[in-house]
């Protein structure tokens, strides 16, 4: 590549932890950029540029991806107060049917200040979730989304699809009557109108909810004519697809079904069996780990046994709700942990594996591996600056110890994406983050109201002075409602 006498951003910084081929940690470093690309990276004395960022104690890293969490959760945090069932009914009843498009826009709105604001560049978003309800009755909820994403100046996958058996599914105040060829029908349709991460930033992906043998017993003929039905349309488009809730069994399940393959992405995946591991290895499929969610307390992902079966592995921080947001710092320090715990063994699942997680091993799960996820030459300019010259990230040494044990979303500097910097030093000039904040209320009162449900945002008074709550009744991900 040849470089130019001036380049159009220069980001000087004390580390840069570049996650390229050779995982270098390049001390006292720059970066240059031109256009959407990184033109160079080097040390010693910088070339010129037309903007430079040099402040004490940056350090650099690909910015960060979430490769599973839903649009609509960011406006119904905490509802429920840990009651699950009552959770999942709050999912329906909203998404369903009180959400209206300016819903959806708010909620991505929100969702994406968060994000900018942690340093998350690149995110998969669900169109819904809950009991997965998938909001694809029309169009509209759909391009709010998108809308939302290209506002937001980051990258967002928005997986899209029909919702669970028995059809017809219901949608709206009328209760509208949608069949699951008219779900897809809009799917095929979004894919047309937003699918294009790389240029404009919004790519669709597409979802089918996950099926047991349980289901197989009584819709097995349906279920098989579903699944060919997606996997047609997965490769007629070329896109990604990507299940929500999986546990023992069903990968294998999936796999039969014909829907693996090096272009599927799993989430949680829990007490999985020899058969699962099988059919991963056999499709080359990747798992999303969870390690926040409320399925990594019932079950637990073998990350470590995956990765050393060959399975790809990447984060998702399966928010905004009920109980976790979009700072992938946390959700990097909670794998750790989590895995180390059950392990008994401080040496399992290393800190660079935790970071290559949300970074590299994301963007290949993703497809994109050859675009984002490292600070190399030629690659999309996605980078963050973390101010490394904080108390709880001093000294300045180890620099991948103090971003996956040390770091949180507050501490992220300034945030670049296709070259264009999008916050600096936490300021975000093109988006209004007060209106943001007000407009998410609003409509959050808004559909609470509609579906009667304003009294699930109030705190219950179990959680003062007892060591456990009354059990709720939680169905996980996946069940049949």
């Amino acid at each position: 590549m040849t470089t130019p006498a001036s380049h159009d951003l220069l980001l000087r910084c004390a580390s840069i932890v570049t996650l390229d081929p050779d995982r270098q940690v390049i001390e006292g470093g720059w970066i240059a950029i031109d256009g959407d690309r990184i033109g160079a990276v080097g040390t010693g004395e910088p070339p010129a540029a037309r903007q430079v960022i040099d402040r004490p104690g940056l350090i650099a890293l690909p910015g960060l991806i979430d490769a599973h969490s839903h649009a609509g959760h960011g406006l119904v945090r905490a509802a429920g107060d840990g009651d699950g069932e009552l959770w999942f009914r709050i999912c329906q009843d909203i998404y369903a049917f009180a959400a209206t498009p300016a819903f959806w826009r708010a909620e991505a709105r929100l969702a994406q200040a968060e994000r900018l604001r942690a340093g998350v560049t690149t995110a998969v978003s669900l169109l819904g979730g809950g009991g997965d309800v998938m909001r694809t009755d029309t169009t509209e909820a759909g391009d709010a989304h998108a809308a939302a994403t290209v506002e937001s100046g980051l990258r967002t996958i928005m997986a899209v699809g029909p919702g669970r058996l028995p059809f017809p599914r219901h949608f709206g105040p009328e209760r509208r009557p949608v069949s699951f060829a008219e779900q897809m029908a809009v799917c095929d349709e979004l894919i047309t109108r937003h699918d294009a991460v790389l240029s404009r930033r919004t790519g669709v992906a597409l979802i089918l909810p996950v099926y047991s043998a349980e289901h197989m017993e009584s819709d097995g003929p349906e279920i098989r004519r579903m699944s060919a039905a997606i996997r047609a349309l997965q490769d007629r488009r070329g896109t990604l697809f990507t299940q929500d809730g999986h546990r023992g069994g069903t990968i294998a399940l999936a796999h039969d079904l014909g829907l693996l393959s090096p272009r599927a992405a799993l989430s949680h995946s829990v007490d999985l069996t020899g058969a699962d591991f099988t059919a991963l290895q056999a499709s080359g499929a990747a798992i999303i780990h969870n390690p926040s969610a409320i399925m990594s307390i019932l079950g637990r992902c073998p990350v470590p046994e995956l990765i050393e079966a060959g399975i790809t592995v990447c984060l998702g921080s399966d928010a905004g709700a009920p109980d976790r947001g979009f700072d992938m710092f946390r959700h990097m320090a909670q794998a750790l942990h989590y895995h180390r715990r059950h392990f008994r063994d401080p040496n399992v699942l290393p800190d660079g594996k935790a970071l290559e997680m949300c970074t590299i091993d994301a963007a290949r799960t993703l497809g994109l591996g050859d675009e984002i996820g490292s600070i190399e030459a030629g690659k999309k300019a996605d980078i963050i600056l973390v101010d490394g010259r904080q108390p709880h990230l001093w000294p300045p040494v180890m620099a991948v110890n103090r971003l996956t044990h040390f770091a949180a979303a507050g501490d992220v500097d300034t945030v670049v994406v296709d070259g264009q910097v999008l916050m600096d030093q936490r300021r975000i000039p093109h988006l209004d983050l007060e209106a943001i904040l007000d407009e998410a209320e609003a409509r959050a009162e808004s559909v609470f109201r509609c579906s009667g449900h304003a009294g699930a945002r109030r705190e219950s008074p179990q959680i003062w002075g007892r060591a456990r709550r009354e059990a709720a009744a939680f169905r996980p991900s996946g069940t049949r409602r």
